[in-house]
């Protein structure tokens, strides 16, 4: 339908936050490369809050609600999200959006990428879009935000002014961001408070702590030449030598500078008693406001010797990389110096890999001395094995189970399957639905977008196991926009109801016992899982149906200790594949590649005799985290078979 009415053109000054007292709707989000704030689903949100609501200072783990981010956990004290198996860390900021607008309405605005996918907008452009959109402008120029495209609302199209090139975009309905009342804080980040009972013991929050604290380390080792070794650069002149950010923390600078120094000197700067090379940037005679960032001064030029240079191209807005190389051998390095490795060289030390890495990038931008050792090779296979060396695992039928196309279940609609599972409830309690984010004494907000016969909007009900109450048509729309597989999840707590299938394509599983021994299981043999999948076509239960899907690394090997416990856990995993739960088809958080087959939620270790990248062994953990993960699919001891 053609609109009418004159065009919009955004305003400079952006968003305004109302008044501090109102209702509020959440928006977490992440600093990209480009330097721009890239929100959270909805669905993550929600989690992040939830955790938040019982620890302020605590660890979210993504996984648990979006395979696509299993590597990744966010650290709320420090506010940075942080990836596993990398250690890559990149800022996040809790935001605030009227209950009217995008975020709060579950209004999802996106553009058709050069693959065929759909990315949605950054938040604040979703919002100024979702206005215009509902003020019935017929365009809107998104220049003053910092884009030079066109929205015309007619085509749904984005047109680049510069370029000419136009894309589809689309309005999509999704699950709405969660609502908050009460005092918002007066910074979008999170404040921080003081640290309360005994801190977790687990691996990864360990590995956090430490973290932090050599980040805090190395911080404070700046700070201290912030206002201990400027005295001698007051006769200046107009170049600023620092130091571009180190890809692990891309996207905010630790020590950006807020003011221009002046001197004619080069300064410089010496790694491990060598000499460093870097890049130089010219900064104007004016100031640079980067927010949350101390000054940057300019090094002591008592060592004209050392040439530190720095490339300043575009450096706000694409990901700085740590230019410094060393130009002597070890033996140069002053006695005393420690010697931090970039990997924890036998994958068993205090050390973690990603730790260590990150510690001496962190070290070497602060201009301490570092001795950077070579990084091991991971082992991810065993010695070559005959196959008359592969054997049955004991009490386990066959060596292999074989997946063929599985055509979802539809002899049961979406209103039989919410009410097999509900009980209506005549009046409803003066408390949220945490689907819609509506009050349960009123409509749905799905009512309008949603029509099904039989099904009210303003009816209730209570799930039978753990009697967490929804609007019944808000659950409808959830089972619409899953797998239509007969079972019913819960948002809240996650207790599955019926028997929960996945999407995962045909393949092939197969497993045996080697005669080869995992670290840490030096009195048991090794279960090996080969997996197996080819590229193929998606289909409608997909992503992209009738589009092409790759399967990169495949075969995968897998590996178990072949005791009691692993045994126990490849019986699970069985069932999981019979029910095409293991693999997906989405975006690799690895590669950034879409349509393509990535693993869905379940863990598995894929190193075999070191655990460098954090997927092998030693883990004496692990058991027992992935049956937690199993169980949280709806596999769980119950299931086993006599």
């Amino acid at each position: 339908m053609a609109r009418s009415g004159s065009g919009l053109l955004v305003p400079v000054n952006g968003l305004g936050y109302p008044p501090q007292n109102l209702a509020r709707v959440v928006v977490w989000e992440w600093l990209n490369e480009h330097g721009r704030w890239r929100p959270y689903s909805a669905a993550v949100c929600h989690h992040i809050e939830n955790v938040l609501k019982g620890d302020a200072r605590g660890t979210v783990v993504l996984g648990q609600v979006d395979a696509q981010l299993s590597p990744y956990v966010i650290d709320l004290q420090s506010m940075h999200q942080f990836r596993q198996d990398t250690g890559t860390m990149r800022p996040v900021q809790r935001n605030f959006y009227e209950p009217s607008s995008a975020p709060g309405k579950g209004v999802v605005w996106e553009w058709e990428n050069d693959n065929g996918s759909w990315t949605p907008y950054d938040m604040e452009i979703c919002v100024t879009i979702q206005n215009a959109y509902e003020k019935q402008h017929p365009w809107l120029d998104l220049t003053s935000l910092g884009f030079c495209y066109l929205i015309d609302f007619n085509s749904m199209s984005q047109t680049n002014r510069q370029s000419q090139r136009k894309r589809r975009l689309r309005r999509r309905m999704d699950l709405a961001y969660p609502l908050i009342m009460g005092s918002i804080p007066k910074s979008q980040s999170w404040p921080v408070g003081a640290s309360s009972g005994q801190p977790c013991s687990c691996q990864q929050c360990i590995l956090v702590n430490s973290t932090r604290a050599a980040s805090n380390a190395i911080l404070a080792s700046q700070r201290r030449k912030v206002y201990g070794g400027t005295a001698g650069n007051s006769g200046a002149a107009g170049t600023l030598t620092v130091v571009r950010q180190s890809n692990t923390f891309a996207g905010t600078s630790l020590w950006s500078p807020t003011s221009t120094s002046s001197g004619t000197n080069n300064n410089n700067i010496s790694v491990g008693g060598g000499q460093a090379k870097a890049e130089q940037v010219q900064l104007p005679q004016s100031t640079a406001n980067f927010p949350c960032s101390p000054v940057m001064p300019s090094l002591s030029s008592a060592h004209p010797h050392h040439a530190l240079t720095i490339n300043g191209q575009n450096n706000l807005n694409r990901p700085g990389t740590q230019r410094i190389s060393m130009g002597t051998a070890r033996g140069a390095i002053p006695p005393g110096v420690p010697a931090l490795p970039v990997k924890n060289l036998t994958g068993s030390g205090p050390v973690h890999p990603a730790l260590a890495g990150m510690t001496g990038i962190l070290m070497c931008a602060a201009g301490l001395p570092v001795c950077l050792t070579r990084a091991p090779k991971p082992i991810l296979h065993p010695p070559p094995i005959n196959k008359s060396d592969m054997k049955p695992v004991p009490g386990i039928n066959g060596m292999w189970r074989k997946t063929k196309k599985k055509h979802l279940r539809r002899g049961k609609n979406p209103e039989d399957v919410v009410r097999r599972y509900t009980e209506k409830i005549k009046v409803a309690p003066d408390e949220d639905c945490t689907i819609c984010m509506e009050r349960l004494l009123m409509s749905s907000g799905y009512e309008g977008v949603l029509q099904h016969k039989g099904v009210k909007p303003e009816l209730v009900g209570k799930l039978g196991k753990c009697g967490h109450m929804y609007h019944l048509l808000c659950l409808v729309a959830m089972y619409n926009n899953g797998n239509k597989d007969g079972s019913l999840q819960c948002p809240t707590c996650k207790t599955i109801y019926g028997e929960k299938t996945g999407t995962q394509p045909p393949g092939k599983m197969e497993y045996h016992v080697i005669p080869h021994c995992l670290p840490g299981y030096p009195d048991c043999k090794t279960i090996r899982i080969v997996y197996d999948i080819p590229a193929g076509i998606q289909t409608n239960e997909h992503p992209n149906p009738g589009k092409k899907f790759s399967a990169r690394g495949f075969p995968r090997h897998c590996y178990l200790p072949d005791n009691e416990k692993g045994r126990k856990v490849l019986k699970l995993l069985i069932t999981a594949w019979d029910r095409r739960l293991i693999f997906t088809i989405g975006t690799s958080s690895t590669t950034g590649e879409s349509d393509t087959v990535v693993w869905n939620e379940i863990h598995h270790k894929t190193e075999f005799g070191s655990n460098l990248t954090g997927h092998g062994y030693p883990d004496p953990n692990y058991l027992d985290n992935v049956l937690t993960e199993l169980s949280a699919q709806g596999v769980g001891e119950d299931n086993l078979k006599d």
